[in-house]
């Protein structure tokens, strides 16, 4: 999924015959993309949400308590360093389990501990 502004290529038709079904790479119109995503970082976070939502990303302290640089994450997690930065900043609208799933992995932490609801 693009950062907002950005255009990659055009999302194929899911599987089913909907579009972006199934978590493949049909991914017209999923979570606002507009059906355009930038391959490199397909499959990651979708950006620049500003404080439309309440929820709040602890990256910073898991990446101190464990010494662990964005860059370094961005790297064993596979996703593009840009994409991990709008994450810790809390600019970003969706996230994909996947993505999720390897970012916990990584941190060996629970997604409770990496996202919590703001009060």
């Amino acid at each position: 999924m693009p950062l907002r502004g950005e255009r990659g290529e055009r999302g194929r038709k899911g599987r089913s015959g909907h579009n972006g079904v199934n978590g493949d790479n049909g991914v017209n119109g999923v979570n606002g993309d507009n059906g355009y995503y930038n391959r490199e970082a397909r499959g990651t976070v979708d950006g620049d949400a500003g404080d439309d939502h309440a929820i709040e990303v602890h990256l910073d302290r898991l990446l101190a308590e464990r010494g662990m640089t964005l860059t370094e994450l961005a790297h064993r997690v596979g996703v593009t360093h840009a994409n991990l930065s709008i994450l810790k900043n809390g600019h970003a609208r969706a996230m994909r389990f996947t993505t999720l799933t390897r970012i916990c992995e990584e941190l060996d932490c629970q997604p409770g501990d990496l996202l919590g609801l703001r009060r």
